[in-house]
């Protein structure tokens, strides 16, 4: 029957019919998991943290302070750390990888793990870290720097004894967040295909939004799937948005992909706040700042991620933590050195 079908018509049989019974079934699981809760067994956890060098000196902090502080104040075990273009790349061809070196140097005397994040949408805002030379080239020139820059990075850091897995791209279908390019899954392949050539031994990692996105598109080019797991966001139409979402959704989401996506991680766990109208931290009242993230919502998503049962959690907020604590509140410091030294 479909081969009587014009090219466009078979083009949304094969595709968009798909993607609407796979959304039509998480959407059943969601309105199910609202109302009813599978807590299940609590499993073991290895906690960890991303650390942004970009975003530290954003938020005024001397980031190699902070980021020593954090491996050895707090015991911190497992680091993402993303690689920004625009910081190791400013002027095409030269590459400014010692930052990077530095800090999987210091990992590795205390052990610590990393998952190193390359590509040109990393985490931290505007998603997409493109330097100023790059982003005046066509989207197909870019695209190819792109590849460049990944094959550089992996050939740079897969030597490095920290380096646990590479992070390819930071939710790089997810086209409704961020100042990015349109999602491009020929792109992320030819992406995932040069890490696996150079470095076949470590697991390739793509992320996906934990609530807006379908997982199963990620996951395709996963080893293993990441997701972003937040409580509580802001946005201009709704303004402040809790999402009514237990952590049985998660579970069952997971439960629904297996085996295509065999492990489910979380690579970002909210632990820091969410101000109004998107502005930069830096400019936002303290106060205002603990309405959306204080102790008990700190405890409360820890608690929540718990439940979940994943095997593995990063936290988003360390470097906020940090200056938290430069300006005399060290209690989401404290709070954090006692879920990582096992205290809780």
């Amino acid at each position: 029957m479909t081969s009587r079908l014009s090219p466009r018509r078979r083009h949304f049989v094969r595709h968009a019919i798909p993607a609407a019974i796979v959304a039509s079934a998480f959407l059943v699981i969601f309105l199910v998991t609202v109302v009813r809760e599978n807590v299940g067994r609590r499993t073991p956890i290895g906690w960890g943290v991303t650390f942004s060098t970009k975003y530290a000196r954003e938020l005024g902090i001397e980031w190699r302070e902070a980021y020593l502080a954090m491996l050895d104040e707090l015991g911190v075990t497992r680091v993402r750390i993303p690689i920004h273009w625009d910081e190791v790349e400013r002027e095409p061809g030269s590459y400014r990888f010692e930052e990077i070196d530095w800090m999987l140097t210091e990992a590795a005397k205390r052990d610590v793990s990393v998952l190193l994040v390359v590509g040109r949408r990393t985490p931290r805002w505007p998603e997409c870290h493109t330097p100023s030379w790059a982003a005046m080239l066509g989207l197909e020139r870019q695209n190819e720097r792109v590849l460049e820059l990944v094959r550089r990075e992996v050939e740079r850091f897969k030597s490095a004894p920290a380096v646990v897995g590479w992070q390819v791209e930071n939710e790089p279908l997810l086209d409704v967040f961020g100042v990015c390019p349109p999602g491009d899954v020929a792109l992320l392949g030819k992406e995932r295909r040069i890490v696996k050539e150079l470095d076949p031994g470590r697991p390739v990692v793509i992320t996906d939004s934990g609530e807006l996105s379908l997982w199963l598109p990620a996951g395709l080019y996963a080893d293993v799937l990441g997701i972003s797991m937040y409580r509580v966001t802001w946005n201009r139409w709704l303004g402040y948005f809790y999402y009514p979402i237990t952590p049985a959704f998660y579970q069952r989401r997971a439960s629904a992909l297996f085996p295509i996506i065999k492990k489910v991680i979380i690579t970002e766990l909210q632990a820091e706040p969410w101000p109004s109208r998107n502005r930069a931290i830096p400019n936002v009242p303290l106060g205002e700042l603990y309405e959306t993230m204080n102790i008990p919502r700190l405890r409360s998503n820890i608690e929540f991620a718990r439940r979940v049962g994943f095997s593995e959690v990063y936290l988003w907020g360390v470097e906020w933590w940090y200056w938290v604590r430069a300006k005399g509140d060290s209690s989401f410091w404290n709070e954090a050195r006692a879920l990582f030294m096992g205290g809780k």
